[in-house]
């Protein structure tokens, strides 16, 4: 089931035995374009606190009530490993909490496959992905063999609220800038970024697959694409408004060559 990921900010998260907190952020990986994190505030019960929840945690989804639930109890996050967040979400935080979790650290692999909620909210359970780096700002640092300081932040990891208003940039121009992210939830895949053309085309929004993006600048805040200006002004039209279906995405991945999602 596709999701628009703002919509899916501020749902409470339900678990075993309480509430943990509201759904704040989601961290993906810009190789992968899978979500690897949950960013969870813990408001009053964790005073001071932010947790990051595997997506392969969540087991159902309540749309009308904005809820997610997931398989683990208050005590268990509540003894989690701390997050800093006065540093960058390292490779060593996130091994630190599927070590203590039993996540697989392999989950959305190409060799591992993924799951999650499905369009009935009933969920196969999977594993995660990577997004920019979340708290701080620092880079990896490589050693003179060659080898990665897993103590330094992931560089791979990002945040679609950082994401969000990044200028989109075709060959020939800039298109406009990401106005949200569309998220598959069975996979957690980031499925499309929803473009606001803003003055190159007023009034549209066009979607663009992860298939052509040929760079992030994060110091830019800039996504170029291996598009003309012309191929995307001739896209199929897309209302917001209208629910993205298979007979829409098979329009949009013919009209640009992208390839398939096993339709």
């Amino acid at each position: 089931m596709l999701n628009v990921v703002s919509s899916l900010k501020g749902f409470e998260l339900q678990a075993k035995d309480g509430s943990l907190g509201s759904v704040r952020d989601f961290l993906f990986d810009d190789s992968t374009w899978k979500v690897r994190w949950m960013v969870v505030d813990t408001g009053r019960w964790l005073s001071g606190r932010t947790v990051l929840i595997h997506p392969s945690a969540v087991v159902s989804a309540d749309y009308g009530a904005r809820e997610l639930t997931v398989s683990l109890s208050t005590q268990q996050v509540k003894e989690s490993p701390d997050i800093l967040q006065d540093r960058p979400v390292s490779r060593q935080m996130q091994n630190d909490l599927c070590n203590y979790y039993g996540w697989d650290p392999a989950w959305g692999s190409a060799l591992s496959g993924g799951g999650g909620m499905d369009g009935a909210g009933t969920s196969v359970i999977a594993a995660p992905l990577s997004a920019p780096i979340f708290f701080g700002a620092s880079a990896v640092r490589e050693t003179e063999r060659g080898q990665i300081d897993l103590d330094e932040g992931d560089p791979h990891l990002r945040s679609v609220a950082e994401v969000t208003g990044y200028h989109v940039r075709a060959i020939g121009g800039t298109i406009g800038h990401i106005g949200d992210v569309l998220v598959e939830t069975e996979t957690w895949d980031v499925r499309y970024l929803i473009v606001e053309t803003s003055n190159w085309w007023i009034g549209q929004h066009v979607l663009i697959s992860p298939h052509a993006v040929t760079a992030v600048n994060w110091t830019d805040h800039q996504i170029t694409l291996d598009l003309t200006r012309d191929k995307v002004k001739s896209s199929p039209p897309w209302d917001p408004a209208d629910m993205i279906n298979t007979k829409i995405q098979r329009q949009l991945h013919s009209h640009y060559g992208w390839p398939g999602y096993g339709w």
